[in-house]
């Protein structure tokens, strides 16, 4: 028998790649380690969104950004570029009729690699000095972008579009996870923070044996960061696939072979 695939994304974003893992001909269980909520009040969001045609640029760091931002636009403005760090964001901005065809999106050109850094690499930073960027994310969130772009001389505003929690360890959800951790699972793990959390729940819940037990558990990351710190964390049958879950996809086909 197949092993179960955990799809540890978000609720809302899980949902697709369940069914995708699903016509595979494998179990998909959803168990999200991040959830994802509006602010308690949109109102700065929706004045900075009102007039995006002062900037140069919006660069937004994860689908989420994307989708939290969109809720308040109807259509995206003519000349304003984007940038995006994943291939997850730029399905997000395709579900909003953003594509290359009617907007300049750039986006890390190694599927291996796709964050701040790689981001840099393709964007004409010196284009950018003097005028005004806007990064849309999370409350809280990495500051490498927005130093790198300021350090060139480009002017930084930054907005937050959601909120990013931890689910609450109740019981239902700690006994699903020990269920999950005596079996052998595919884990599809797209957020080092969710790895954090993940490792964090296991050792409440089963303490230091818990943790050697999930340590042993296939993961199966999108990005060679994650894939690092599952490393550092002891994790030690990691398989990086690359942005995308076409690649997520494959690699649990590969694996299955």
């Amino acid at each position: 028998m197949s092993k179960p695939v955990v799809i540890t994304r978000p609720v809302a974003q899980a949902g697709s790649l369940a069914q995708q893992v699903t016509e595979l001909g494998r179990t998909a269980v959803v168990f999200p380690l991040l959830e994802i909520h509006p602010l308690p009040d949109s109102t700065a969001l929706q004045a900075m969104l009102a007039d995006l045609t002062r900037f140069a640029m919006v660069a937004f760091v994860s689908p989420n950004a994307i989708h939290a931002a969109f809720a308040h636009l109807s259509q995206w403005p003519a000349g304003v570029a984007i940038a995006v760090v994943g291939e997850g964001s730029r399905a997000a901005l395709a579900e909003h009729g953003v594509n290359d065809t009617n907007a300049t999106i750039y986006c890390p050109r190694d599927p291996l690699r796709t964050d701040s850094q790689t981001l840099l690499d393709v964007l004409d930073v010196e284009a950018l000095r003097g005028r005004q960027v806007l990064i849309v994310r999370g409350e809280s969130g990495r500051e490498l972008l927005s130093d790198a772009l300021r350090q060139h001389g480009a002017s930084i505003t930054q907005i937050a579009a959601y909120r990013r929690t931890a689910p609450q360890p109740n019981a239902a959800l700690l006994a699903q996870l020990q269920g999950l951790l005596d079996a052998q699972c595919d884990w599809i793990i797209t957020s080092s923070e969710a790895l954090r959390i993940l490792l964090s729940m296991v050792e409440q819940m089963a303490g230091a044996d818990g943790v050697v037990k999930m340590q042993q558990q296939h993961l199966i990351v999108p990005h060679s960061r994650i894939a690092e710190v599952a490393q550092n964390l002891n994790f030690n049958n990691v398989t990086l696939t690359g942005s995308g879950d076409e690649r997520l996809l494959a690699a649990l086909q590969s694996s299955h072979e």
